[in-house]
């Protein structure tokens, strides 16, 4: 575990609809869902709600990019949502690609008996656990964390 910063961590998988949150102990042995939050204004109040309950060192957000992992319209929009996170709750933000987290979220469930429609209200929470498992094992791997902070000195845009 050389180079593994010890520290809760909370992962955050953006959607339209809905926001996942899964957290993690603070050794990083594993991550667990928390909680599904309705996209709506109150969505970052509420994860700043979790954050004070978790008390994590750092959100791990999931940076949603195409198959070629140039950006999209949901990028932006997970971007903003991880900026105003920050400098809602004054806590590190770090985007990490999430590349096919909700499909092998949608798997795991399927594996488990479970159907994609009985499974919306969790799927995000699953994702982000797979997101956030994955970038605490990168960092115990390679003793470097995931992904990258983002800066909270910026205002988000509000075109979108």
């Amino acid at each position: 575990m050389t180079g593994f910063r010890r520290g809760a961590r909370l992962g955050i998988d953006v959607g339209k609809a809905r926001v996942g949150v899964a957290r993690c102990d603070p050794d990083g042995m594993l991550a667990v869902p928390v909680e599904t939050v309705p996209r709506s204004e109150a969505s970052v109040d509420r994860i700043a709600e979790l954050a004070q309950e978790w008390e994590p060192i750092e959100f791990v957000v999931g940076l949603p990019v195409n198959m070629r992992g140039e950006e999209t319209l949901s990028t932006k929009d997970a971007r903003d949502f991880a900026a105003q996170l920050g400098r809602r709750t004054g806590i590190a933000v770090r985007m990490v690609d999430e590349r096919l987290s909700t499909v092998s979220a949608y798997t795991a469930l399927h594996s488990s008996g479970r159907t994609q429609k009985n499974s919306r209200s969790i799927v995000d929470q699953v994702a982000a656990v797979v997101l956030l498992q994955h970038a605490v094992d990168t960092e115990k791997s390679t003793g470097n964390p995931a992904g990258a902070l983002i800066e909270l000195d910026e205002e988000p845009s509000h075109d979108a």
